[in-house]
This record gives structure tokens, C-alpha cells and sequence, in this order.
């Protein structure tokens, strides 16, 4: 199914059954209607932090790059540069706007050959992004959205590795890379990856076979202390991390500069979109950056709360904030100002209060998420 023929009203992932036997809460994630929390958030973020949970991750985007020269394509288009990593490898890019630099979206890139590489973008831009490379498309590379027709299950947790193990997908490989299997004959990638800072995987199985494995992963996590985890938890452990969330601390008016993603550049090659706007900028030196707060006291930030050094000294404001069910605490990822201290204690206005938090390098929490 293209992204021109979806039906109207939210999109369900294969497994909406189950989850409604389980008493799933449901929330719309880019068109997508899907499980915001089961038994509760700080109860599915601790399984993750001390055991394993499984989520269902099925809205997120799909699409293939295919055709002599399609890792080519990839490369001159999206930030990061595949020539780092070999096929077998995954690696963390983004789509940016050429004239702006802003990014349209971030997303993981499966390098399966010079021929083929599979993206997962998110799901609200999945068509965008789609309909950018189609446009850059030599003859004979074709972009095909396969948004529905894969599943993706996410297994993260220090014990994530052992419930794989059990049901018979492999597990031995480094982080940021995947291998090919197979479950109940169904066609299975299991990759090293994962948003929430944890040991963990996600693998991709077509969408008949997500019932099957969904169960058969559920039943090898018992001993485990598995848990089936929503939305809610996944967004609490991303902002544990630090990791960034499109449409929130990234969008097409921030660029990687600002959000720190310098790391996802391939600052050497010759192009990528945005390219000479990044360079420019980051010659210059961005006016702002993304810095992590921390509460000093019971406040809990939300989005869009202004952040200032003094009352009358403005220096941005919140892109994500909640309550760390690790630190116990609120936490916050702020767009701020470069000139700040990057120690100073500034001001948050939390429902017309000005409320202290600290300044505090990313990640909040330290986790194993690249041990071997």
C-alpha cells in the first residue's frame, strides 16, 4: 500500500487485537492508532531500565531504496555517510531541508547492499521523505513505501538478549548492526537498535507473521520479567537519553547543528541536502542548542514552557519534558541560547511559577545500550 491509497481514519499495526486484550490505552502516533500504556508508564519504563519489555513500533515508517546505485542515492542525499559502515551495518541519518538546513526527518538506514538499503523514518514523514528521493531518483533506482506491509517489534532491556535467544533469533551481533532470520518460515530482521538506551532490538517480520512472534516473544519473556510496553514509556526512556523526537526537539526549523546531531553529518562528502547551509552555519556557530534541565525541586517541565537566566533575561524554551521514573525528578530538553553557562541554574515557568533547574550534560541516566 502506497502512501496515496492509506484509508481514512487512524491506521491500526497488525497486532491492535492483542493489544486490545491486554487492556492497552490507545493514542494516535502519526495517523497511527496505537498503545499509549498497558499497566502504566513508570511500571513499563522500570521493566525496560531493570529487565525487558516489548513494544510494538509498527506506525514507524518503511521504505526501500533499490536498484543499481540505490546506497549511492542514500549517500548524496541524507546527512550521514554509509561509506563509514559496510552492508550489514545500520546507521543514524537525517533527511534535512537543502536551502534551510532544518530537518525534515530522522531515521535509521539498513545498509543491505550497494542495491538495497531499507529506511525507517517516522511515521508522519514517511510520504515526505518517500516523495524527496523519489524526486532525486536517478533512472533505475525505485523508492518503494512499505509502510504496512512490515511490522517492527522492539525487545530492549538487560535481559532482551536472552529472550531472543530463547526464541530462536540471533543476537551475537554488535550494536548498530542486524541479521537476516527467520520465524514460523516468516522473513525476519533482527537489528541492534533501539530509542530507549537499553540493550535491545527491533525486528522486522511482515505483517502476517507479527502475531505469531509478538506471542512467541511475550512467552519466552516470562521468566524474564517481560512486560509489554506502550508510547508513554518509550518517550520517558528516549528522554532519559537525551535522544531527540521529531516534531519536537527536531523539526524542519531546527537544524542538526542546533540539536547537537553533528555527529550524524558526513561533514567530508561532497553533497547531502542542506549541505552548504549546515556548513555555513556551523562556521558561523548556531545562536542555540539543545541542552538537557534538570529539576531542582518537584517540578515537572512540559513543552513549550519559556526558560529563562533571570525574569527578564529570555533564553528559550522546552521541547520535551516529563517526570524520570530513574531519577525520580523532572527532566527536560531545552532549545536555549549558546551564550548560557552550560552550568548556570535557570528559571522555568511551570504553570506561572518560575521554577529552578540546573543545567546538566546528556544522558541523564547511564545505561548499556552499546555494550557488546
Amino acid at each position: 500500500m502506497s502512501e496515496t491509497s492509506f484509508p481514512p481514519g487512524p491506521l491500526r499495526s497488525p497486532l491492535h487485537d492483542r493489544h486490545l486484550a491486554l487492556g492497552a490505552k490507545f493514542a494516535d502516533f502519526g495517523g497511527w492508532s496505537m498503545p499509549l500504556q498497558y499497566a502504566g508508564v513508570v511500571e513499563e519504563h522500570t521493566a525496560v531500565r531493570t529487565a525487558v519489555g516489548v513494544f510494538d513500533v509498527s506506525h514507524l515508517g518503511k521504505a526501500t531504496v533499490e536498484g543499481p546505485g540505490a546506497a549511492d542515492l542514500v549517500n548524496a542525499t541524507l546527512t550521514n555517510d554509509l561509506g563509514r559502515i559496510s552492508p550489514g551495518r545500520a546507521q543514524y541519518t537525517l533527511c534535512c531541508d537543502d536551502e534551510t538546513g532544518g530537518v525534515v526527518d530522522d531515521l535509521i538506514a539498513y545498509y543491505r547492499s550497494d542495491d538495497e538499503v531499507l529506511l525507517v523514518p517516522n511515521a508522519a514523514n514517511t510520504a515526505e521523505v518517500v516523495r524527496r528521493l523519489r524526486t532525486a531518483a536517478p533512472e533505475g533506482v525505485e523508492v518503494v513505501d512499505r509502510h504496512t506491509e512490515l511490522a517492527v517489534l522492539a525487545v530492549q532491556g538487560p535481559r532482551a538478549e536472552a529472550v531472543l535467544t530463547a526464541v530462536g533469533l540471533p543476537t551475537s551481533h554488535s550494536y548498530m548492526s542486524f541479521d537476516e532470520a527467520s520465524y514460523a518460515g516468516a522473513p525476519v530482521t533482527v537489528c541492534r537498535t533501539g530509542y530507549t538506551g537499553e540493550r535491545g532490538y527491533e525486528v522486522l517480520v511482515g505483517a502476517e507473521g507479527a502475531g505469531a512472534l509478538w506471542d512467541a516473544i511475550l512467552a519466552a519473556g516470562e521468566e524474564h520479567g517481560i512486560r509489554p510496553c506502550g508510547l508513554g514509556a518509550r518517550d520517558t526512556l528516549r528522554t532519559e537519553m537525551g535522544y531527540p523526537l521529531h516534531g519536537q526537539d527536531i523539526t524542519v526549523s531546527v537544524t542538526p547543528n542546533e540539536a547537537r546531531l553533528g555527529w550524524a553529518v558526513g561533514w567530508s562528502k561532497e553533497a547531502f541536502w542542506g549541505r552548504e547551509a549546515l556548513l555555513a552555519e556551523k562556521e558561523a556557530g548556531p545562536r542555540r542548542w539543545l541542552f538537557g534541565l534538570e529539576s531542582t525541586g518537584r517540578a515537572i517541565p512540559r513543552p513549550h514552557m519559556t526558560v529563562s537566566l533571570t525574569p527578564d533575561v529570555l533564553l528559550g524554551e522546552i521541547t520535551s519534558g516529563t517526570f524520570s521514573p530513574t531519577l525520580k525528578k523532572g527532566i527536560a530538553l531545552a532549545l536555549l541560547s549558546t551564550s548560557v553557562n552550560p552550568e548556570a541554574e535557570v528559571g522555568v515557568d511551570v504553570r506561572g511559577r518560575r521554577e529552578t533547574f540546573r543545567i546538566r550534560p546528556l544522558p541523564f541516566v547511564d545505561t548499556s545500550v552499546k555494550e557488546s
